[in-house]
C-alpha cells in the first residue's frame, strides 16, 4: 500500500492498512518460514524504499513502515544467522506515479524533470533492475546479510 496520509488527516484504518501490508505481513511471513529457511540455508529479501531514508511529504505512515522494514531486515539477519540470510532492496524512482504520467501537462513535465535531475544516472529505473538485485541477494550473495541495497540510480548515495 502506498498513498498519502497527511498528519492530522490520517486515520487508524489507514495506519493499519499500510503497516499491515508493508511491515506486518513481511514479519509474520518471515516468522512462519524461519524454520524452513534455517533448515535449507535460505534467504529472505525484503523490499524497503528510498523514502525510508528520505521521507516523502504527506506519506508519513508509508515512510515509517518502510523504515521498519529496514530495521526488521537487520534484526532478522542477526536472529537467523548463521543458517539463513536476510537482506533488502531499496528501490528509488522506478515507475512514474499516476500523477506524473501525463507528459503533456507543463507542470507534470517540470515535476518529472526535477526528479530526473536528482538521479545521477539521469533516468528512471526499470523493474528488471529491482529483480536483478533481488536475484543477486537471494541466489548469489552467500556472504551478505543484514544489508539494504539501494537501487536508485545514485539518487540517495548514503
Amino acid at each position: 500500500m502506498f498513498y498519502p496520509t497527511e498528519i492530522g488527516e490520517a486515520s487508524q484504518a489507514q495506519w493499519d492498512e499500510i503497516m499491515n501490508s508493508n511491515l506486518r505481513a513481511a514479519f509474520f511471513l518471515s516468522q512462519a518460514l524461519s524454520g524452513e529457511l534455517i533448515e535449507r540455508s535460505g534467504a529472505i529479501v525484503n523490499i524497503a524504499d528510498t523514502h525510508a531514508d528520505s521521507p516523502l511529504s504527506k506519506h508519513s505512515i508509508y515512510c515509517i513502515a518502510k523504515a521498519g522494514v529496514k530495521t526488521m531486515t537487520k534484526s532478522l539477519a542477526m536472529e537467523l544467522a548463521p543458517r539463513a540470510r536476510v537482506n533488502a532492496v531499496s528501490p528509488g524512482a522506478i515507475l512514474w506515479p499516476a500523477s506524473l504520467q501525463d507528459s503533456s501537462d507543463p507542470e507534470v513535465i517540470i515535476a518529472r524533470d526535477k526528479i530526473l535531475a536528482q538521479i545521477p544516472l539521469g533516468k528512471l529505473g526499470e523493474t528488471e533492475h529491482i529483480a536483478d538485485a533481488v536475484w543477486f541477494l537471494a541466489d548469489s550473495a552467500s556472504y551478505v546479510t543484514g544489508q539494504i541495497i539501494k537501487v536508485d540510480g545514485g539518487r540517495n548515495p548514503s
